[in-house]
């Protein structure tokens, strides 16, 4: 549970070796000493990097098994973290996939598999943490979207799909969820200089992940339930997403 100044103490992150959630928990832990994090993710080389730098920094952490692709797993890590005793303050929804957009669309396992990945699992993730967190009374979800589900684009509309699909999802837990103590935040990230955007070029307005990190957790404490990254963000969507079809397609995004 939240201490007397609003700092969180317990940190869930569905999947524990993503950049941006790992830099969150970050600057969560420098809000408050003693932060306990558990990391769930694939059993992998990463994960116990990810695990073994965090706890460097003083913060309490323990690892549990979760494959987005198996709803037994997904199911059981959850259930596992919040049985094991302790409120959960936040919930990082971190997982997902980017793929080779070209096969994705070709493709039907490479497309099904991003579908699985990027939406089916996150709403699976999200009606159980959901459950759990209106039993608790409080807590926050914060689930990384992407600028990239506001409006499909020929270079990523598969990935695209899946952001949009679980943008929609959280925003409208988010409202189904207000009444019960429970905060959602949606996070709608740019270009992020990550290990996923590696031999990218970057584009205007990239930010790094510690960057799309202090936003969101300014974000939880203001109580908002959506965060561009950066803020401008907001802007250019807007702008594409009246541009007329023919124009749009003319871009190269």
């Amino acid at each position: 549970m939240k201490d007397a100044l609003g700092n969180v103490q317990r940190i869930l992150v569905l999947g524990g070796t993503s950049e941006i959630a790992l830099a969150t928990v970050r600057a969560l832990a420098r809000q408050r000493p003693g932060v306990q994090v558990v990391l769930a993710a694939r059993r992998s080389d990463r994960r116990a990097t990810a695990s073994a730098s965090l706890a460097a920094l003083g913060i309490e952490v323990a690892e549990v098994d979760f494959e987005a692709t198996d709803r037994a797993s997904y199911e059981r890590a959850i259930g596992f973290v919040f049985d094991a005793g302790g409120d959960v303050d936040v919930v990082l929804v971190a997982f997902g996939l980017l793929g080779d957009q070209e096969r994705a669309w070709q493709d039907l396992d490479a497309a099904l598999e991003l579908a699985q990945v990027g939406y089916a699992a996150a709403v699976g993730c999200g009606v159980l943490v959901a459950g759990r967190l209106r039993a608790q009374g409080h807590g926050a979800i914060v689930v990384m979207s992407s600028v990239a589900g506001q409006r499909p684009r020929r270079s990523n509309f598969v990935y695209g799909s899946t952001k949009a699909g679980l943008d929609a999802f959280y925003t409208g837990l988010g409202v189904a969820l207000a009444e019960d103590g429970v905060q959602v935040v949606v996070v709608r990230p740019g270009f992020v200089r990550s290990r996923m955007t590696a031999g990218l070029k970057a584009p205007p307005f990239a930010l790094t992940p510690d960057q799309v990190a202090g936003l969101i957790t300014a974000g939880l404490r203001s109580g908002r339930g959506t965060v561009w990254a950066p803020p401008a963000m907001r802007w250019v969507m807007l702008v594409l997403r009246v541009l007329p079809g023919p124009l749009f397609r003319r871009l190269r995004i």
